[in-house]
């Protein structure tokens, strides 16, 4: 049942990033999706109770901006329904990443069954209007196509879903949304290096600020989870024998030896 709640807010995601992206520019799509990084503390509960200090909401704070320049390379677009679609994904993307901390957090679960269910959920539900509106594309679809298909199924779905929920596992769902909020410094170096794109000023102020601030918010998170586990650890024997006062109302480090 855990896998099919997963599936369902993950199709959900995907959905409404294809469509959003479709109708807007890669900048708008890049920098709203990044809001993932403030939304997802506001919905995570899985680093202790209260959820993740103020300070973590300007370091995320940070990495949007870090984002803004960065895309900012392409030109920010008037907004539109497709940025209205990818700031509902970035909603929608905060609770699933929650989701998934909370409902993984501190169990022993087989991953890749867990993934294996979200897929085929998401495939069961975009079947039907993938079959009515693409029986002629699949007609002329070539031997490539079908290979770029299984690349984004293989690696960019099912081996990016596990990696997600074995690292949430691990840390928390604010400190993963943050490590996934550097997205856009890979797409960047990618198409550099790649793409044949240029580097520019912004593009590596964006790049810097995106590291500095997931430092940052990963120390303060990584802090305030050390806190919590101080806090909550339960005193020793010993340490509430000698916490107890004698029966003269003096502490036992007060009280004479031979006493």
């Amino acid at each position: 049942m855990r896998a099919v709640r997963l599936g369902l807010t993950q199709a959900a995601v995907l959905v409404l990033e294809i469509y959003g992206v479709a109708h807007t520019s890669a900048a708008n799509a890049g920098l709203l999706i990044s809001l993932t990084l403030v939304i997802t503390p506001l919905l995570d509960r899985s680093g202790g109770r209260g959820g993740v200090p103020p300070r973590f909401f300007l370091a995320a704070g940070l990495c949007v901006v870090a984002v803004g320049l960065l895309t900012s390379v392409h030109g920010l677009h008037t907004p539109g329904v497709g940025d209205v679609l990818m700031l509902a994904a970035a909603a929608v993307r905060a609770v699933h990443v929650a989701l998934v901390g909370r409902l993984t957090s501190g169990r022993s679960l087989r991953l890749l069954q867990l993934t294996s269910v979200q897929t085929v959920v998401g495939a069961v539900l975009c079947l039907a209007p993938a079959a009515a509106g693409g029986r002629a594309a699949l007609a002329h679809t070539t031997a490539g196509t079908w290979a770029q298909l299984a690349y984004l199924a293989l690696f960019c779905s099912v081996f990016a879903f596990i990696a997600q929920t074995w690292a949430i596992q691990r840390t928390s769902a604010s400190r993963a949304s943050l490590l996934l909020g550097t997205e856009p410094v890979w797409a960047a170096a990618i198409g550099i290096g790649i793409g044949g794109e240029h580097l520019t000023a912004l593009a590596v102020l964006g790049a810097v600020l995106m590291v500095a601030g997931t430092y940052w918010g990963q120390a303060i998170e990584q802090a305030h989870r050390t806190a919590l586990g101080t806090t909550a650890r339960e005193p020793t024997a010993g340490e509430r024998t000698a916490e107890e006062p004698n029966t003269d109302g003096t502490s036992p480090a007060t009280t004479p030896v031979g006493a």
